[in-house]
């Protein structure tokens, strides 16, 4: 295992990442080491690894990013934690998160896997062909989680209800396993009607997300 890693890139990933490093007693390191640890912006990645000594492993955090932006490096490996970060929090954003390893050679997977596992992360492997699908998973169950959250918040608002309290809802939800309950499932079709009347008029706006996510939750 290394022991010194220069974190290159101290964004929110980054930061965490350096933190957690810093804890568990690795050598952080401005230039040098024996691992660069890339948490720059994937359009910065390519070049960032083109300016490091061949020497070294280099590795991204990228979720989307392919192997080869770390060209011409060939002690190389990618880890991915499945996790949002947030600069107001710290490591332990990493605790219990699972991360995507890939890797060319069984010794850079296994630097890979044991260094995930330092920072508190559960490792899987990943193929770098299949990096752009698993990046949608991602953005769909995050990103789009925003995006819906705005969405429904709009639609209680516009009923005078607090926005706010849709978010223990939400919280249970997933606490529940995402069991489905609700109109659907229980196959009442005159309240889905009635939802897209109501939305309608208020937010004719979000009458086609609703039908879409209604299509989906059926199917």
């Amino acid at each position: 295992m290394v022991k010194s890693v220069n974190v290159i890139g101290r964004g929110r990933v980054g930061s965490a990442i350096a933190a957690r490093l810093e804890e568990r007693g690795f050598e952080l390191r401005e230039d040098g080491g024996e691992l660069a640890l890339l948490c720059v912006p994937d359009t910065a990645i390519r070049d960032v690894a083109q300016g490091l000594s061949p020497d070294a492993w280099v590795a991204h955090v990228s979720g989307a990013t392919p192997l080869s932006a770390l060209d011409p490096h060939e002690r190389r490996f990618s880890l991915h934690p499945l996790q949002t970060f947030t600069r107001a929090r710290g490591p332990e954003q990493l605790d219990g998160a699972w991360a995507a390893v890939t890797a060319e050679t069984e010794e850079a997977r296994e630097l890979a896997f044991e260094l995930a596992r330092l920072l508190g992360l559960e490792p899987f492997e990943l193929e770098d062909a299949d990096r752009p699908l698993y990046h949608a998973g991602a953005v769909v169950a995050s990103n789009y989680l925003v995006a819906l959250y705005e969405a429904a918040a709009g639609l209680v608002a516009a009923a005078g209800a607090p926005p706010e309290a849709l978010e223990p809802l939400m919280r249970r939800t997933i606490e529940n396993g995402f069991e489905l309950t609700g109109p659907i499932e229980r196959g009442d079709w005159e309240t889905v009607e009635a939802h897209r009347e109501a939305i309608r008029r208020a937010r004719p706006d979000l009458e086609p997300l609703y039908d879409v996510l209604a299509e989906a939750t059926v199917r």
